[in-house]
Formats: C-alpha cells, sequence, structure tokens
C-alpha cells in the first residue's frame, strides 16, 4: 500500500465542508455530512464542527469561495483542528490552494474512503485493488498533492529528454497502474477458477448499501464467524461459504457494501470483486429500514447493480434491524393494536411494491430468520428445479 502523507491518523480533530447548490439542496448536503462523519469516524478521526457554503457551481481555486474559506481557517486556528474535509472531490489545485491558506491536511470524501479501504484490506487482492484505485486518484491531481515522488527506478536511460520532475512522477505512476493492473489480472484468473471449482450450486450473494447488517445474517444464515462491526466498509473482501437449508446446498456470498458518491475509479477497481454479485443466481438486498433515507439507499444499490448489469436478478429485499426501526417511530403512548396496524401498513405496502419478495427481520435479535430462510429456500428450490432438474429427486 503506498505510504501517503494524506491518511488519517487516530483521534484527529476534523473540519466538514459541504456545498449547497443547484444538484444539491440543503437537506440533502447535511444528509451527506451526516454519512461523512460516520466515515470520519470509521477512518479515526472526530468531526467537532460543519460548514456549508451555497454557490452555484465550486469555486475553481478554493471550492467554497475565499470568503468562506477565511471563515474556516479562523475556526480552524482558534481550535486545534489537524484536518478538513471536503464532502465532493477536489482537483489537485484546490487541495494545494486550501492547504496553503488553512496549513492542516485536506482530503476529500474519495480520498477519505480510499484511507478507510487501505486500512480494511486483509487479502492480496483487496490490497492490489486498494492500491490500484490510489494510483489511479492521485494521478490526476499530482501537481497540486505531490512535489515529488521516491524514484523507484533510475539510472542512464531512464529519463527522457527535458522531462521535467512532475513528468517523471506522472511516469512513475502509470507505470506502477500497469503494473498494478496486470497483478491484480493474475489474481482474477485464480479467483475465477476457485468459482469454476463450485460445481454446480445455485448463488446467492447479500448485497446493500454499507452498514446495514450484511455480515452478521451471513453469520446467522451460514453459521460462520464474518467480521461484522458498526462502521462502514467492515466488510471489503467477498466471503463465500456453503450453506444447506433442509438438504438442499446453496453458496451464499457477503460482499462489499455501497455508498453514495463511491469514487469511480474504485468501482473499476473493485469490479473484480463485485463479480460474485455479477455471477450469482438470486440476490439478497439487505435494507437499513431504520435509517430516515432507506428508500434513497435502497435507489444507490439499484443504481449500482444496473451498472453491474445485475439488477434483473431474483431478488429478496432484506428490511433489518426492525427493532430500531420500531424504537425509533412509535411513540410510548401508542397502544399496541395501533403499532401492529402501522407495521402490517408497511410489510402490505412493500409487499405490493416488491410482489411478495420481502421479508422483514432483526438480525441481532434473530427475529423472524425461520421466514427469512423459508423465503431463500423457496427461491433456491424454484432454480433447481429450473436449472439442475436431475438434481432435484437427490436433493427434495
Amino acid at each position: 500500500m503506498i505510504d501517503k502523507t494524506q491518511a488519517v491518523a487516530q483521534d484527529e480533530r476534523a473540519v466538514l465542508i459541504g456545498l449547497i447548490h443547484k444538484e444539491q439542496s440543503e437537506p440533502q448536503v447535511q444528509e451527506y455530512l451526516d454519512e461523512l462523519a460516520f466515515l470520519a469516524e470509521t477512518a479515526g478521526a472526530t468531526a467537532v464542527k460543519r460548514f456549508t457554503q451555497r454557490l452555484p457551481h465550486p469555486d475553481r481555486a478554493t471550492f467554497i469561495g475565499k470568503g468562506k474559506l477565511e471563515e474556516v481557517r479562523q475556526y480552524v486556528a482558534g481550535k486545534d483542528i489537524q484536518l478538513v474535509i471536503f464532502d465532493d472531490e477536489l482537483t489537485g489545485s484546490q487541495i494545494s490552494n486550501i492547504q496553503k491558506e488553512l496549513k492542516v491536511k485536506v482530503i476529500d470524501r474519495s480520498d477519505l474512503i480510499l484511507d478507510i479501504f487501505a486500512r480494511r484490506a486483509r487479502t492480496a487482492q483487496a490490497k492490489v485493488q486498494v492500491e490500484l484505485a490510489q494510483y489511479q486518484y492521485i494521478l490526476p491531481r499530482l501537481r497540486g498533492m505531490w512535489t515529488h515522488l521516491e524514484r523507484q527506478k533510475g539510472g542512464i536511460g531512464m529519463r527522457g529528454p527535458g522531462e521535467t520532475e512532475i513528468e517523471t512522477d506522472r511516469r512513475i505512476v502509470k507505470d506502477k497502474i500497469a503494473l498494478l493492473r496486470k497483478r491484480l489480472a493474475e489474481i482474477d484468473k485464480q479467483s475465477l477458477t476457485q468459482r469454476k471449482e463450485r460445481g454446480e450450486y445455485i448463488r446467492v450473494a447479500l448485497v446493500g448499501y454499507t452498514n446495514v447488517g450484511k455480515s452478521t445474517i451471513m453469520n446467522l444464515l451460514s453459521k460462520s464467524d464474518v467480521f461484522a462491526e458498526n462502521k462502514l466498509f467492515a466488510t471489503l473482501d467477498t466471503t463465500t461459504r456453503k450453506v444447506v437449508f433442509e438438504q438442499t446446498p446453496f453458496l451464499l456470498s457477503d460482499t462489499v457494501g455501497f455508498i453514495r458518491k463511491l469514487p469511480h475509479h474504485l468501482v473499476e477497481s473493485f469490479k473484480s470483486t463485485l463479480d460474485e454479485v455479477r455471477e450469482s443466481d438470486i440476490l439478497m438486498h439487505v435494507v437499513d429500514i431504520s435509517h430516515p433515507k432507506y428508500e434513497d439507499q435502497i435507489e444507490v444499490v439499484n443504481r449500482t447493480l444496473t451498472e453491474l448489469k445485475s439488477l434483473d436478478k431474483p431478488t429478496i429485499l432484506i428490511f433489518n434491524k426492525m427493532d430500531l426501526y420500531e424504537t425509533q417511530t412509535f411513540d410510548e403512548w401508542l397502544t399496541e393494536d395501533v403499532k401492529t396496524d402501522m407495521l402490517n401498513q408497511l410489510k402490505e405496502s412493500w409487499q405490493h411494491r416488491t410482489h411478495g419478495n420481502c421479508v422483514f427481520i432483526s438480525a441481532t435479535e434473530r427475529r423472524n430468520i425461520e421466514e427469512l430462510r423459508k423465503t431463500i429456500m423457496e427461491k433456491v428450490v424454484e432454480l433447481y428445479r429450473e436449472r439442475f432438474p436431475y438434481k432435484t429427486e437427490f436433493f427434495f
């Protein structure tokens, strides 16, 4: 993994900055900043202050304009702030200009997500994918972010005639990107071989927004010990387990969570990890129903699935964290009958919208897990009978 001066250190005090413009309303920006604060916490920083600026479009030099930047500078100087995080992508020159003014470390949302991914990467594949994404992020920002890269090759004949230092650095980064892509292709080939060796099993993949409880559900269904944590991107590497329900086996995979404004180069780098989604037969789309914007999160996941050409697969919508939803929604004075009626209306609405392909559960409280198992079983059996009819008699 590359050693970057922009990496987030533990216990850093951070300021968050969002821009209100014609494509982002103030409520949207506040919601994005809530998520940015959670990202900062996941990386080890603490968000102590938020600034928003209303502009028709980002300022080319400072993103938020000189006046607002001066306001931020005064706050940063007086409050022992070590880090400023912008919710939108910055150019190299913007980062350079802002850092000169604020005299502290400046990163954007993409760089913060990359930093988290770098910390969470465990397998060789994940490490190569993250490093590739980091170099792809750095390349267009070299002039603003980097004064000089450590020479990875040198000597006579290795430097072009009249080549400047920044041009040399660009060439180094491009060579590194090419090398990482080659290494990733080799790892992908090995992964493809492993997937082919799994035989004729129905494949089920858990997908969803980050931190909705996919890994907890994976542990419940497969009785395995997949790492689960109340932080964003706890899972980076795809984990696949063989699960058997009533003598019927299938493969269950846990995948990396999606998020708004996920850097494009990160999606590109992780396409091989998301092959589990593309090659799956059934999707289990997990939703955190306790989140106030859970329908927006569903839309974000559906857009990503569309990019992966997987939206048309048989899908079960799993509404998780019902315990939290009830705590947040129901006032103490409501009677049990009213609560039951409200829950029934919610369930009937989604049953109608998904044509019956949804389940409401609480993974932590193990509530309604049997109904979830039954729903999965029905889908798996239906596909086995359709695709592998000769196995039907043996399995069922």
